[in-house]
């Protein structure tokens, strides 16, 4: 699909981030000795929020997205 839009580039930017970014390389930089458990818990916690906070850009450019994209969702009132 052609970049119809500024929010449409983005929107797709966020979703390839999400679906093909392996962040597994940086698990393991990350998760190291002393205390891996805790490591691992707080890395697993803030890829999640990661995760989260692209996806609520995403949400916010669904109504920006072409008409015909098949995420596009009418603006809430």
């Amino acid at each position: 699909m052609r970049a119809k839009t500024i929010p449409h580039v983005e929107y797709e930017i966020f979703q390839h981030i999400l679906d093909e970014i392996d962040i597994s390389m940086v698990k393991e930089k990350m998760v190291v000795e002393p205390r891996i458990d805790k490591a691992e818990e707080r890395f697993d916690k803030g890829a999640e929020s990661a995760a989260q906070l692209i996806q609520n850009m995403m949400d916010r450019r669904r109504h920006k997205l072409p008409f015909d994209h098949p995420d596009f969702k009418e603006k809430e009132a």
